[in-house]
């Protein structure tokens, strides 16, 4: 096991601007996806608490841009567990360009999640779901080989 949730995704014309390269909002819904995807797959017991009353807030998204991208790039986005507390997450993603030459990071990014219960008026901090736990358990950083993330290019390139 790599020690990440991986997503493929080929980048299409309309993520890009007027000059060709991905629109920086691009990367955060690609954060968003992988997470959407990572419970769909592997926690689908959490989903169906988020139909009840779960609520995964994103208190802070962040991301760093290493190298350009433009439109029919292919790109893997790679999830890991940074860090668990008893009510909030945060997770890291590394956007690897892959091309035949091999893979190359060109984003980092970081999500902090808080879980929160209650109806939207009075909302409260809840715990991690169990579920979400043990499935999230293989991503972590801490796990062994969880932290193959791949090395941030020097200012060079």
């Amino acid at each position: 096991m790599p020690g990440y949730y991986e997503i493929r995704h080929t980048v299409g014309l309309e993520e890009t601007n007027l000059v060709g390269n991905v629109y920086y909002v691009n990367y955060l819904r690609w954060q968003g996806r992988c997470r959407e995807l990572f419970l769909k797959e592997k926690a689908p017991r959490v989903l169906e608490a988020l139909w009840d009353d779960l609520k995964l807030f994103t208190l802070k998204v962040e991301c760093e841009f290493f190298a350009e991208i433009t439109a029919f790039d292919e790109l893997a986005i790679r999830m890991r567990l940074e860090e668990l507390t008893q009510t909030q997450l945060q997770f890291t993603f590394d956007y690897a360009q892959l091309t035949g030459e091999g893979e190359h990071l060109v984003a980092r990014g970081r999500q902090r999640i808080a879980c929160m219960r209650g109806p939207n008026t009075g909302t409260a901090p809840t715990r991690v779901p169990e579920d979400l736990r043990v499935a999230l358990a293989p991503y972590s950083v801490a796990a062994p080989g969880g932290n193959g993330h791949l090395p941030v290019p020097s200012a060079g390139g």
